[in-house]
């Protein structure tokens, strides 16, 4: 009985999902500040990207977040700010709390970078 590799499975399991993202992701750090509503109090922390889609975004940041938990990011570079949501319960990580977020409306531009084309995939 042979075996498979398992960076064969796990790319071809990996394939759907990347087949499914609506814009490519980038992995870029870029600090940002969340301002949200916790425990019914106002919070405001520093946090950076990880990586950055025209969609939203993945954060690092020092807490946890509810899903659907609506906040508020600048891009620290830009000074922009734009309406966001939770999309998955944050796994932590060596970087703190990695926050999946979307934005609330279009926010084409945001993050003020090129994206490769949707057909773009890396070389292996």
């Amino acid at each position: 009985m042979s075996e498979t590799h398992p960076l064969a499975v796990r790319r071809t399991a990996a394939a759907p999902v990347e087949d499914r993202r609506r814009s490519q992701r980038v992995v870029i750090r870029v600090p940002v500040t969340v301002s949200v509503v916790l425990a019914g109090k106002p919070v405001t922390f520093a946090a950076h990207t990880v990586a950055v889609n025209d969609q939203g975004a993945m954060l690092a940041a020092p807490q946890t977040m509810p899903v659907d938990t609506q906040l508020e990011i600048t891009n620290e570079r830009t000074r922009q700010s734009s309406a966001c949501r939770v999309t998955r319960t944050p796994p932590e990580s060596s970087e703190g709390f990695l926050i999946p977020v979307e934005f609330t409306t279009p926010a084409v531009g945001f993050w003020q970078i090129s994206f490769p084309p949707k057909d773009w995939k890396p070389v292996e």
